[in-house]
């Protein structure tokens, strides 16, 4: 499943228990509705998680698309998780305070996470 325009480009690879949303450009005004689209449209496992290492910018309307879908997956009994966000994505996670709300991995937990089971999952939030 992949969704792309010049601006955002999301791929998405769907595993057993886990939905892997590698989402690279801009999530703007422009590009939040594509980008709200292409989470609705996950299908529903335990764990979403979503590669942001790529993602040049995240307006606030960016903002507001993650803490809905995180409310949503939440209310579902799934957990949606922020893999290795770029530098300039990370400082708007902190900024808006939602490494406080939300799950956030970076690179190196993220590859010890996904050697784990599941259940086992490290939870590692950046730092404020």
């Amino acid at each position: 499943m992949e969704e792309r325009s010049d601006r955002l480009d999301v791929q998405v690879s769907v595993g057993d228990r886990m939905v892997l949303m590698r989402v690279a450009g801009e999530v703007d005004i422009a590009t939040v509705a594509e980008f709200r689209s292409a989470l609705w449209s996950a299908p529903a496992r335990p764990l979403l998680h979503l590669e942001l290492s790529e993602l040049r910018l995240l307006s606030a309307a960016g903002v507001r698309a993650l803490l809905a879908a995180h409310l949503r997956v939440r209310a579902c009994g799934g957990e949606l998780v922020l893999v290795d966000p770029s530098p300039v994505v990370a400082r708007v996670l902190r900024v808006s305070g939602l490494h406080r709300v939300m799950t956030i991995l970076e690179p190196t937990a993220a590859i010890e996470a996904a050697r784990r089971p599941v259940a086992a999952t490290a939870h590692l939030q950046l730092a404020a």
